[in-house]
């Protein structure tokens, strides 16, 4: 048979019975997992995370141990090279700074920034964001995706032919790779996205430069927009984001991705595509776009948003596998690790209101608010989870990204360019460790530390 672009995606009756055989034959028995020990994923059969190495890069807390050896759920915490998230946060927004440059800084090399350290890897960064001549016309407006992260993906190869030191793994080589990549990211997104929504949709086809002397952040909203007009807040907000999103231990699967794949000796264009498919999966990366569209789903059915008995009946219509897609999941509320609530949701969530006031959108963030009680409780009673439920980040990251017009495309590649510099900390922190330990856990072994004010470092 003749392949051609009319059936070169099509599924015939042949490859159905060859689907069929696969499946017949290739069936594990249950029992066998629980008999060896198996461990299916990153979880075991009680979806208890497994601990899989070592790492001094992040930290996440969600019980402690009292003096009988019995554990018990708090409050959840994240700490950056031993610094609490929320901390890091308070510290750079009250000196009114963005700060996930100074994330990056942090996660990759192990410490906070001097000024005269954070000014040179912003100089640094602002440098590096530019891809080479043509690579727009010839790479990513010749054959546009309809999905962003694959086109992400498939730019990140190609990026590899203009690397004349590409398979180099020396660490100075990495870190300089990184950087390009953390710095070429956004455009990389963005201009994908663009070519798409062109191809797709037709209308002006409008490319902006980047600016070197403006924030990741900013740069997001300067390059999408085409006026490239935004407002403080805006771009705060977005920062914050990619501030919480940079990293989460390293055992979730993109991150474990990362180290897996580095430890093989790999170039770290391999090594960074191979984490993007993990993060393009929707039990990973993906889950914000199912929060945003459950809500839609939520204010068509739900007349008055301020009536909490007709939300909670709502609820109890999806919790029940009786409404909107009929799985019985609440999206966004309850985390695999987090109990009794998310730091990232808690730090998050006073920005999102901020711009809901600003974007005239108080009754949608209202609406969450409702929902967010109503359906922890439902789910607490329905479920009798022991470790309690509460909202997790991707319940407000997709309402603040609709707020900024952000378009849904978008959003998990901005998780992306968020995440690499967590997977540049831990591709760099992999090859360091390579060989020299054996990995019976993910453990995290840092000291916790203070945020220190910029001007006192």
């Amino acid at each position: 048979m003749e392949i051609t672009e009319k059936n070169f995606s099509f599924v015939t009756q042949d490859i159905k019975e060859l689907a069929n055989k696969a499946r017949s034959n290739n069936k594990i028995s249950e029992p066998l997992y629980e008999k060896y020990q198996v461990k299916r994923g990153l979880r075991d059969l009680n979806g208890k995370g497994v601990l899989t190495g070592l790492t001094e890069i992040s930290e996440i807390v969600s019980s402690y141990t009292d003096e009988s050896g019995k554990s018990h759920p708090c409050d959840g915490k994240l700490y950056y090279r031993g610094i609490d998230v929320e901390n890091f946060i308070a510290g750079f927004t009250q000196e009114k700074r963005f700060g996930f440059e100074e994330a990056t800084y942090l996660l990759m090399f192990g410490e906070l920034p001097s000024k005269p350290q954070l000014d040179r890897f912003k100089e640094m960064l602002g440098e590096y964001r530019q891809i080479p001549p043509n690579f727009v016309r010839d790479i990513i407006m010749k054959k546009p995706s309809k999905d962003i992260m694959n086109a992400l993906a498939r730019s990140v190869l190609m990026l590899y032919s203009y690397d004349n030191k590409a398979d180099d793994i020396s660490l100075p080589n990495v870190v300089r790779q990184c950087m390009q990549l953390i710095s070429e990211f956004p455009l990389l997104a963005v201009y994908s996205y663009i070519a798409y929504r062109q191809s797709t949709f037709g209308g002006s086809l409008i490319i902006h430069e980047p600016r070197p002397d403006l924030s990741t952040a900013e740069n997001i909203l300067w390059l999408l927009r085409a006026d490239s007009k935004y407002t403080k807040l805006e771009a705060q907000l977005l920062d914050v984001s990619l501030v919480l999103h940079a990293e989460h231990g390293g055992g979730n699967n993109s991150t474990f991705t990362t180290h897996v794949v580095t430890s093989s000796g790999t170039d770290t264009y391999s090594a960074v595509v191979s984490s993007l498919g993990s993060l393009k999966g929707p039990k990973h990366g993906g889950a914000n776009i199912k929060v945003v569209k459950m809500f839609e789903d939520i204010k068509e059915h739900v007349e008055d948003w301020n009536d909490e008995e007709e939300i909670a009946e709502y609820l109890d219509l999806i919790l029940h596998k009786k409404a909107f897609d009929k799985t019985g999941l609440i999206y966004g509320m309850g985390h695999a690790v987090y109990s009794l609530s998310d730091p990232r949701a808690r730090a998050f969530k006073g920005y999102v209101e901020k711009l809901s006031k600003q974007k005239g959108m108080e009754e949608e963030y209202h609406l969450m608010t409702n929902v967010e009680r109503i359906a922890a409780e439902l789910i607490a009673k329905e479920r009798k989870i022991y470790k309690g439920v509460s909202a997790n980040v991707d319940f407000y990251s997709g309402f603040a990204y609709r707020m900024l017009g952000l378009p849904m495309e978008l959003y998990t590649p901005i998780f992306a360019i968020a995440r690499i510099s967590g997977w540049s900390a831990h591709r760099i922190e992999e090859l360091i460790n390579c060989g020299k330990i054996i990995r019976p856990a993910y453990m995290n072994v840092q000291e916790r530390r203070d945020y220190i004010p910029l001007e006192d470092r």
